[in-house]
């Protein structure tokens, strides 16, 4: 029975009733003693009888008690009088925030001050490991001050199972998910604002409380729910299938902002945002630039205005509606109603999406064709090359495209009838109906982006030369853009033909950050013009937008394709989107609406120590991450190991003792890669573009020091050297490095480094084959290698120096050789991912490959990853172990710029 108003509590008078919840009822109350106002929150009587809940309730005591912030309401005592048990606490004069949001959308500015507070008090509970599992906005308060109060904190309720919620439970302090309506568990929380880990009754960690801050955060800058339904149940299979609706936000929500609640609400916990004091860094930042103020809310909303007439200009457009899409009978759609779909088109049954060459991040290859009806994407079996695969946007069926081996970022021709591709150090194109495919001109392995023109001129570029022109029938090049050395440019890469097929987009990589981004070129004079700061190339998408990627978000900026210039502020697209290492954004449109984007971005591994019979040893460490490379010390006892950011897509390079399992950062803060290991142990070399440019750097693995620089650009460009060089070994006597790297007009070739100040690199094994993975044997007298001279890739052994001997080691097809310490025996990976062993006797003559298991790595030949390493004695292998975690996929949206279909 509620208690009326003078009732006494021992020194507390009651007041008034302020509330209830599920596990009491809270008076305002006069402190006798002290003379001030409090809040009394009061057990139930029928609740005193259950332990549990009893012990809830004095837990939660003890949480608050723990608790001294300026934003979190405190707590002045735990008591009992005439049999009732309750809880004094801080009373806060003032609104709720569900009150407040009641009356509308909070304004920008107003919305970041209350989430900076609000995220200083969940940082401080945090700090202390208490979660609060139940935040929304009526349990934050708001004083008449303007302060935030956090309310209920380290509350854990109890559940009332019930026969059919209804919708005011769907909003009470606590419920349970559906399954546990059985009663086979409780789920705490408030439906509206639980994490997915949390709706589905599982044991949940802070993050938890920042998906609930990401609610709150985007329900007061839209005043609606982020996920909400008319029951229960819709509201959990909205959190649980469902993404907010982006355009809700208001249109001058900072970009940042907007990235921070996608973060936030991120429906694995291993992708969302980790700490909530980095969100609070964020809003600080934002709440500080004058550019986030009032002003530019008023130009994004005439930016607004603007995109709404566009987007009724375009709902004139018919495009092609895509339905049925997983059933299994082959039903073609008529013309699109104009409503915003999207899907994944996942690659065909028993393939791969193939990667990008050139970059240690596993992006697939693709294109959206100009009209928007077909994706021409790059698969692989394993075993086999990477071909080009067709598929209608109206059909689930991908077909392959005849004569297309290891073709690479595919193009369209504007008229929907060509696809160009790269391929074996050519630029071709193959009609988009079937048939021959046809050579168009040489080029380097290491290149970087073509775009076909409205006359049928093609742009393409490579890691080392300006921005190339060619006819589509063939003939001569030339260079349409000039690398300006004197602002320290380093390359020009991903031309983009804008409208006017005259005019084009192409990024810049530049040593001085502040020269880089997206630039505007002319064939017809010198214009360059820079228009995004990002590390990136951006697309056009039709009727007037640039998308680009920046970090591992899409973002789209209104774009005058007249006038060349930007419009109004960038806007999210969608999150979690791939860009390679080479900066390449894995995002594609057509004329028509739609566009394609690809992510995850993650080649997910685990380094994993198996036997020689494939059985589990342990890992090197615990964490499942992006390894392009790793390799042991000489000693076994180090290993170095390259990972990648999923965050910003930098690669750091890691040194870990292994019989301690502590890491350490050796390099980081740009794209690191291919740690070598010298053969006392006691320097590293490793590929690195700190500077915008790649080069090679030696440092002392003991930490601190100078990096010292092997290899410039300077000096691989006057060897004619692609930027893509890849250090694979060091030589036993320790004077040489032997490299991978492509030459210009050619393949990768073996390339000779000595060990000196800016030495020139010696071609060592070079043909106009592929050949990788070099590695010396142990007495430093033979290098085992890969070729795929045969035509496809196998293991062979030269002597080194070399002579005119040469053995085959692989018999049906291998990659990566291995030496054993001894140099008896020879590792390698076949077609199909097996490991497999070869004796190496006197002479040297080689036995017949064994198989010894089959391995998880990663699908595909390539000189920029490493797969696996043996122990000195080869009874142990440390192997990069792909999980189910991530795999990567394309995303399809039809008619983008419209509000997503409900």
């Amino acid at each position: 029975m509620p208690l009326t108003s003078g009732t006494r509590l021992g020194p507390y008078e009651i007041a008034s009733l302020l509330g209830a919840g599920g596990m009491g009822e809270v008076y305002r109350a006069r402190d006798t003693k002290l003379g001030r106002d409090v809040a009394l929150k009061i057990l139930p009587e029928s609740f005193t009888h259950d332990p549990e809940r009893v012990v809830r309730f004095r837990r939660e005591a003890q949480v608050l008690a723990s608790l001294n912030h300026p934003h979190i309401a405190q707590i002045h005592g735990l008591d009992d009088a005439n049999g009732i048990q309750f809880l004094a606490l801080e009373l806060v004069d003032g609104e709720s925030l569900d009150k407040r949001i009641a009356r509308g959308a909070i304004p920008i500015d107003e919305a970041l001050a209350i989430a900076r507070q609000l995220a200083e008090g969940l940082e401080a509970a945090h700090e202390k490991g208490i979660i609060h599992r139940d935040l929304k906005p009526a349990n934050i308060a708001l004083t008449a001050g303007g302060q935030v109060k956090v309310l209920d904190f380290g509350l854990a309720k109890a559940t009332e199972a019930a026969a059919a919620p209804s919708l005011a439970l769907v909003n009470s302090p606590t419920i349970t998910s559906p399954v546990m309506m059985t009663g086979l568990g409780v789920v705490l929380g408030t439906a509206a604002y639980m994490a997915p880990e949390q709706a589905r009754g599982v044991a949940v960690d802070k993050r938890a409380d920042i998906w609930a801050f990401g609610c709150v955060f985007y329900e007061m800058l839209t005043g609606r729910k982020a996920f909400d339904g008319e029951t229960l149940t819709d509201t959990v299979v909205a959190i649980l299938k469902n993404e907010p609706d982006w355009q809700a936000l208001p249109s001058g929500t900072p970009l940042r902002i907007q990235s921070l609640i996608a973060r936030c609400l991120r429906k694995d916990p291993a992708q969302r945002l980790h700490d909530i004091a980095d969100g609070r860094f964020q809003i600080e930042e934002v709440s500080n630039d004058p550019g986030s103020s009032a002003a530019v809310a008023a130009t994004a909303r005439n930016y607004r205005e603007w995109a709404a007439w566009i987007a009724a200009a375009l709902f004139l457009v018919t495009t092609l509606v895509f339905t049925g899409l997983f059933l299994a009978s082959r039903r073609s759609t008529t013309t699109s109603s104009g409503d915003r779909i999207s899907f994944a088109v996942s690659p065909p049954e028993k393939t791969a999406f193939a990667s990008r060459v050139n970059t240690t991040v596993n992006v697939p290859s693709f294109a959206v064709s100009p009209d928007g009806h077909t994706l021409v994407f790059s698969a692989e079996t394993p075993g086999a090359r990477p071909t080009l695969w067709m598929r209608s946007m109206d059909n689930a069926y991908a077909g392959q495209l005849a004569g297309t081996e290891d073709a690479q970022d595919p193009f369209w021709s504007p008229d929907n009838r060509w696809v160009g591709f790269f391929a074996d150090g050519t630029l071709r194109k193959i009609p988009a109906a079937g048939g021959a495919a046809q050579v168009i001109t040489q080029v380097t392995t290491d290149f970087r982006g073509a775009t076909w023109g409205a006359d049928d001129t093609i742009l393409f570029a490579s890691a080392v030369q300006p921005i190339q022109s060619v006819n589509a029938a063939g003939g001569p090049t030339k260079s349409v853009t000039v690398i300006d050395s004197s602002r320290q440019e380093g390359t020009h890469r991903f031309p983009h033909f804008l409208p006017d097929g005259r005019h084009f987009l192409y990024s810049v990589l530049a040593a001085s950050p502040d020269q880089s981004g997206v630039y505007i070129g002319s064939l017809d004079d010198n214009t360059k013009k820079r228009l995004v700061h990002v590390n990136s190339n951006a697309v056009y998408a039709p009727p007037g937008y640039l998308l680009f990627v920046d970090g591992d978000t899409l973002l789209g900026q209104a774009f005058d394709a007249d006038r060349l210039e930007l419009k109004g502020q960038p806007f999210l697209v969608a999150e979690h989107v791939g860009r390679t290492t080479a900066y390449q954004s894995a995002v594609s449109a057509s004329q028509t609406g739609t566009i394609a984007y690809a992510g995850p971005i993650a080649q997910t591994g685990r380094l994993t120590w198996l036997d020689r019979n494939g059985n589990l040893l342990g890992s090197a460490g615990n964490t499942d991450g992006d390894y392009p490379d790793f390799r042991l010390s000489s000693d076994g006892t180090h290993l170095a190991a390259a990972l990648v950011d999923p965050k910003t897509n930098v690669v750091d390079i890691w040194i870990t003792e292994l019989a301690r399992g502590s890491w350490s950062r050796i390099a980081g803060g740009a794209l690191n890669a291919a740690p070598v290991w010298s053969p006392d142990g006691t320097r590293l070399v490793f590929r690195s573009n700190r500077n915008g440019n790649v080069g090679l750097y030696e440092r002392s693995t003991a930490g601190g020091g100078i990096d010292r620089l092997l290899l410039s650009l300077e000096t691989i460009r006057a060897a004619r050297l692609g930027q893509n060089i890849i250090p694979t070994d060091w030589s036993p006597d320790g004077r040489q490095l032997i490299c991978s790297a492509p030459t210009l007009g050619s393949g990768n070739d073996l390339w000779l480094l000595p060990i000196g100040k800016e030495a020139t690199p010696v071609r060592f094994i070079a043909s106009p084959a592929e050949e990788i993975h070099g590695n010396f044997a142990p007495n430093g007298h033979l290098v085992a290698y890969t070729s795929n001279e045969s035509g496809r890739y196998e293991v062979y052994v030269e002597t080194f120096p070399r002579s005119d001997r040469k053995w085959p080691v692989s018999t049906t097809g291998g990659y990566e050789p291995r030496w054993r310490a001894d140099g008896r025996e020879i590792y390698y990976l076949s077609e199909d991912r097996k490991l497999m062993a070869v004796q190496v006797n006197v002479g040297p003559s080689f036995g017949i490959p064994k198989a010894l298991f089959q391995t998880r790595v990663p699908a595909g030949v390539t000189p920029n990853r490493t797969h696996y390493v043996a122990s000195r004695d080869g009874l142990r292998f440390l192997v990069n172990t792909a999980t189910d975690a991530v795999t990567p996929r394309i995303t399809v949206v039809l008619n983008w710029t419209k509000t997503p279909k409900k």
